[in-house]
């Protein structure tokens, strides 16, 4: 229980200091999801700024002028990738049903849904 208790945590004080930075109407998920899962994964691809964790403390890794340049790339690089797929899938029906097809199948979608609605009371 202690694990998950520090991860939600630690998931929260993200959400809290990305609320600062951003403005309108985005959900917690979106921008827990863009910061900790495409930004710092795209980020985490780096092998310059494996190198440098490795070799550097956090401070000196904190003002790395590679940390800056390869947070733009990873951010222009989520903006490319997002867009590219959006685009495809708002032109397309084929990749609008395959994408229900992976939400209904392995990204369960429904289950998280029911499990939602329980915890609500909405049944």
């Amino acid at each position: 229980g202690q694990v998950q208790e520090k991860e939600t945590a630690y998931l929260a004080e993200i959400i809290a200091k990305v609320n600062d930075l951003f403005e309108g109407e985005l959900s917690d998920d979106d921008q827990l999801i863009y910061v900790n899962n495409v930004i710092k994964g795209k980020l985490l691809e780096s092998k310059t700024l494996v190198q440098q964790a490795a070799n550097n403390t956090k401070q000196q890794f904190a003002n790395s002028p590679d940390l800056s340049n390869e947070l733009m790339n990873a951010i222009m690089d989520a903006l490319a990738a997002h867009s590219t797929m959006s685009k495809q899938a708002l032109e397309s029906e084929k990749v609008r049903s395959g994408l229900r097809d992976i939400l209904l199948g392995p990204a369960q979608l429904y289950e998280a849904l029911r499990e939602r609605s329980e915890g609500t009371g909405l049944r």
